[in-house]
């Protein structure tokens, strides 16, 4: 697109600040929005799947979060009971280099908000978005009283809970999930646990807990994990009133090894309350607008895809506005690029959390047989890793260059 824009991207989590930095560097007048007063990542860790490092390559910034993350090779989960390994799935199918990057939010919020900084982007904080409007000269965004514009568009990349998504061509399905999980970011201990391995441990589907390992926040600072405990959020306050130590005995029941971690969990102020909300926009724009990241989609994390699709969403707009001549027509090809994509994760991830997050005693066998037993057997291995890497109807996308950009080696093959 030929002509300069003036653009509002509202939130500064991965997405926006992603969707920033393209569109500033494709010439077009950004500036971003967010309702923190100092921007800042919420949670603890995550895992960068080779989609995600791509777009970060196409950013960049590789080697700036390759510092501070951690390789994760495998995914591991054991029966609490039985201590019997019913998930077992790796990236080498994929090729003998091919991994996640596990890192802590702080880090990869760290990583693209310094280069929003370095491009001179302006960000307008404590402006907690509540509407938008139209007027002849533009859109405008507005907060409590204040109103910001004009605006030839408006990103809306706010999260689930986005006040916008009532200006979308469709009315959002969504539903509140039932469980959520406590977070925790703690020292790492390499003892018992796996540098290069999202580990958990099972009972049925009604507790899961893990540990993975979360690189480091800054280039200097010790090395960190990410500990979680899934469970109904419905019970959030009786397990509060129980008391910090009754907590630790459960999980210490479930898996004693996790002792060392427990350890440094002194009150429930150190643990981060997540809830989940299974949403979709059928098309994610609308008048002047369009959705990315959890605006558009959210789900359950069990895929581990959440940062990993608004990093792709970022690419897919960037590539949308930069290869088409009118606004419309970018909107329309974003979301025909990102379509085949969302669905299908969103359907996979709709199916897939009873197996790991229920109240059932049948779902969690399925689960066993087949990413215990079953998933040994070709093609499933090969299938698995596609799977949990991102990449099951991957549209191309000229601006991704394949995993190998990921881990700093020469560019030249797109995904496929």
């Amino acid at each position: 697109m030929r002509k300069r824009l003036d653009i509002a991207v509202a939130g500064a989590g991965p997405g926006g600040l992603a969707t920033a930095l393209f569109l500033a560097r494709q010439g077009h007048r950004v500036r971003l929005f967010e309702r923190f007063e100092t921007p800042q990542p919420v949670g603890s860790g995550l895992m960068l799947q080779p989609t995600g490092l791509a777009v970060l390559d196409a950013l960049g910034l590789s080697e700036g979060i390759n510092a501070l993350g951690s390789p994760v090779d495998r995914l591991v989960g054991t029966d609490f009971r039985s201590g019997r390994t019913v998930l077992d799935v790796s990236y080498r199918p994929l090729g003998a280099d091919v991994h996640a990057l596990a890192v802590h939010r702080a880090a990869l919020f760290s990583v693209l908000h310094d280069a929003v900084v370095a491009e001179g982007i302006e960000t307008s904080v404590g402006f907690a978005v509540t509407d938008m409007s139209r007027a002849r000269s533009g859109y405008y965004l507005h907060s409590d009283n204040r109103r910001q514009g004009a605006f030839d568009l408006i990103v809306d990349a706010t999260g689930s809970l986005s006040r916008l998504r009532q200006f979308a061509r469709h009315k959002p399905t969504a539903r509140a999930l039932s469980f959520g999980a406590l977070w925790a970011t703690l020292p790492w201990i390499d003892e018992g646990f796996d540098r290069r391995a999202l580990v958990q441990r099972y009972r049925k589907a009604s507790v899961m807990i893990g540990v993975l390992p979360a690189g480091k926040q800054v280039a200097d600072g010790p090395d960190l994990a990410a500990f979680f405990w899934s469970f109904k959020t419905a019970d959030y306050e009786a397990i509060r009133g129980a008391g910090i130590e009754a907590w630790r005995s459960d999980v210490r029941k479930y898996w004693p090894e996790t002792e060392p971690h427990l350890a440094n969990v002194a009150h429930f102020d150190q643990l981060t309350l997540a809830r989940y909300t299974h949403s979709t926009l059928k098309i994610p724009a609308g008048d002047g607008i369009v959705f990315i990241g959890d605006s558009a989609h959210s789900t359950s994390p069990q895929l581990g895809q959440g940062a990993n699709m608004a990093l792709l969403d970022a690419a897919a707009l960037a590539w949308a506005m930069d290869s088409t001549n009118d606004i419309p027509s970018a909107l329309a090809a974003y979301a025909q690029m990102r379509r085949w994509h969302v669905r299908l994760y969103q359907f996979l991830s709709n199916v897939l959390t009873p197996l790991y997050q229920s109240d059932s005693s049948i779902y969690p066998m399925f689960r066993d047989i087949g990413a215990g037993s079953l998933g040994k057997i070709a093609p499933l291995p090969w299938l698995l890793a596609k799977l949990i890497s991102g990449q099951l109807l991957l549209p191309h996308n000229p601006l991704l260059l394949s995993e190998k950009a990921g881990r700093g080696e020469a560019p030249g093959h797109k995904f496929v």
